[in-house]
């Protein structure tokens, strides 16, 4: 990036999360993108092991948290933006499209009446190519639907935080067979983003690494010439089967489920209950039947 500003990266190899740290370095003002609420599945326990990282960043660099960012409502970890929140503030922000997402997984869960799908859990939904600021640093929020109808890519100086639309050109794109999702969408949603200049540094949200150390960095330019599933010259067509077929053979993410329920309230888990517990729903049957691959 340039010297206005710096990025610090934060891997959960867990979740094959990235979680970043987005600083003006004049005025000491911050972003957080895509923090992680540690979920261990087996004992339905939290833990704050991924936040607590980001966090001691934030005080041992003496930051200003303006902003917390949501790519999307992530379905393979549980965010930690409220718990981030209440510990150093900031705005908790996505795509005004999380409406949609809200709607759809509301029914899913049935949830409780009182949960409104309006985006009012967040405290600012980005409009497309909406701008503001981390400190002096102005930012463009881009809709990239087509994973979800929500995601979002952060364009700030010369780089650009794409979440799960794009991941490192070895491992290819984001699957588009989930509520909302659509493969053509997708790819001209990636198109948007590799229309921006070559030099432009790429942060992915996940990387899934097969014989070589975890990464999380690259160039519109090496993605245009190398992405598995959508370099140039792979058009529309045959991006969609390719993105169709494989999708088929995919199974459902193992976090899905309490993920979900969670992120569509900005990291909120569900109310407390009469006896002051919060409880997860798993909806039998609604998802379909289980597939095999990976």
């Amino acid at each position: 990036m340039s010297n206005r500003t710096s990025v610090q990266a934060f891997f959960d190899d867990k979740t094959w999360t990235v979680s970043y740290l987005i600083v003006d370095n004049a005025t000491r003002c911050a972003a957080i993108v895509d923090p992680v609420l540690d979920f261990d599945l087996k004992s339905g326990g939290t833990a704050t092991v991924q936040a607590d990282r980001l966090l001691a960043a934030v005080r041992e660099q003496g930051l200003q948290v303006q902003w917390i960012l949501e790519t999307h409502a992530h379905a393979d970890h549980l965010s930690g933006a409220r718990y981030l929140q209440d510990k150093v503030g900031g705005r908790i922000a996505i795509g005004e499209h999380i409406r949609e997402v809200q709607a759809t997984f509301k029914k899913l869960y049935n949830l409780e009446r009182n949960f409104l799908p309006d985006g009012a859990q967040f405290d600012h939904l980005f409009t497309d190519g909406e701008v503001f600021r981390i400190g002096e640093v102005e930012v463009t929020a881009l809709l990239v639907p087509g994973h979800t109808p929500a995601d979002m890519a952060y364009v700030v100086d010369d780089a650009v935080f794409v979440g799960d639309t794009l991941f490192l050109p070895d491992v290819g794109t984001a699957r588009a067979d989930f509520p909302g999702g659509d493969a053509r969408t997708l790819y001209r949603s990636i198109r948007r983003i590799l229309e921006l200049p070559p030099q432009t540094v790429m942060y992915v949200c996940h990387d899934y690494p097969k014989g070589r150390p975890a990464a999380w960095q690259t160039t519109v330019a090496e993605q245009r010439a190398n992405n598995i599933h959508v370099r140039d010259g792979i058009s529309e067509d045959e991006f969609v089967a390719m993105r169709t077929a494989r999708d088929a053979t995919l199974e459902v993410p193992t976090l899905i489920l309490p993920s979900l329920q969670v992120n569509i309230r900005a990291g909120r888990l569900p109310p407390a209950e009469e006896d002051g517990i919060s409880y997860l729903k798993i909806p039998l049957n609604a998802l379909g039947k289980p597939r095999a691959g990976s």
